[in-house]
């Protein structure tokens, strides 16, 4: 299985340094990357707010390794408030953030995070929009649970993302299917150990739809983070049978992939948000893609052997 040697590519600085320097990785990252300047992703966002779809903007960035990056990424979100505000684009337009690229993995990261995260998302607010609060390896969800909740507190709109593929995922489900709560739910992009998490698709797929019922069922806004046709009809269908209008929910897919399913969802009225990712950091990002669809990794290959 290649996807969890691609994983763990993601984290490699020796292959990181190979891949960047392919002449052909450019245009093969710019399908899943809408650009690495703020004005390059909101021609991104304008472009698809014609189209009828909302969007959650991603500034790339993880793993940091010093207090100094975790206050650049604070201030590239801040100044991508200000541009959403500016454009009077907050109400087509979410921000998500990753809690390790605010300083969650440093020494007291978990303070430094929630302290440079937090004019974030006050920023937000004023722009008339909110954050959503990704999830990472398994390491980081109690950390990062901790964090929503106090964020919550001011600003309630704050969403958070939870994996299927971890065992303790319908618990944290429940906990957060309240009112006034929104979920993404995925079925994870990180390598985890099977003392943790499923490591059988058909396993991450059934805890999905477990999940999925949890949330529809619950009072808060779930949001379907899926690519997979299944998951996207079983999620129309737990919609109806949860009284729920398409004003209750939303489906959410990442730029570059399935356009014509993110139309077609569009069409029929449904909410479609699109993962705008942006920024110079994008190799990890782009690897986690690789891994995810044997599609996506295909296409790279091909692109390889194009250039060749």
């Amino acid at each position: 299985m290649l996807g969890p040697v691609l994983l763990a590519a993601a984290r490699s600085d020796r292959i990181r340094r190979v891949v960047a320097a392919a002449p052909v990785t450019r245009p093969v990252v710019d399908r899943f990357v809408a650009g690495e300047r703020l004005d390059e992703s909101m021609a991104a966002v304008r472009a698809l707010a014609a189209r009828g779809m909302d969007v959650t903007l991603d500034f790339l960035g993880e793993d940091i390794t010093d207090p100094a990056e975790a206050l650049r990424t604070r201030d590239a979100y801040l100044r991508l408030a200000a541009s959403l505000k500016d454009l009077g684009l907050g109400t087509r337009t979410e921000m998500s953030v990753k809690l390790s690229a605010f300083g969650q993995a440093l020494t007291g990261g978990h303070d430094l995070a929630l302290r440079n995260v937090t004019p974030v998302v006050e920023a937000a607010a004023e722009a008339g929009t909110t954050v959503t609060l990704d999830m990472e390896d398994h390491t980081t969800v109690d950390s990062t649970l901790a964090i929503l909740r106090t964020l919550r507190e001011r600003f309630p709109q704050t969403g958070a993302v939870l994996q299927s593929y971890l065992f303790r995922t319908e618990d944290d489900c429940r906990e957060l299917a309240g009112a006034g709560s929104r979920v993404r739910l995925v079925k994870g992009a990180y390598k985890e150990p099977a003392t943790v998490a499923f490591q059988d698709k058909r396993e991450v797929d059934r805890a999905y739809v477990r999940c999925l019922k949890i949330l529809m069922a619950g009072q808060g806004y779930p949001m379907i983070g899926s690519h997979d046709p299944r998951m996207v009809a079983i999620a129309q269908d737990l919609a109806h049978r949860s009284g729920r209008k398409p004003a209750d929910y939303e489906f959410q897919m990442l730029f570059g992939i399935r356009e014509a399913e993110q139309r077609r969802l569009v069409e029929e009225g449904h909410r479609m948000r699109v993962y705008v990712p942006y920024g110079t950091d994008w190799y990890g990002y782009f690897m986690r893609r690789l891994a995810e669809r044997p599609a996506n990794l295909t296409f790279f290959l091909r692109s390889l052997a194009t250039r060749g």
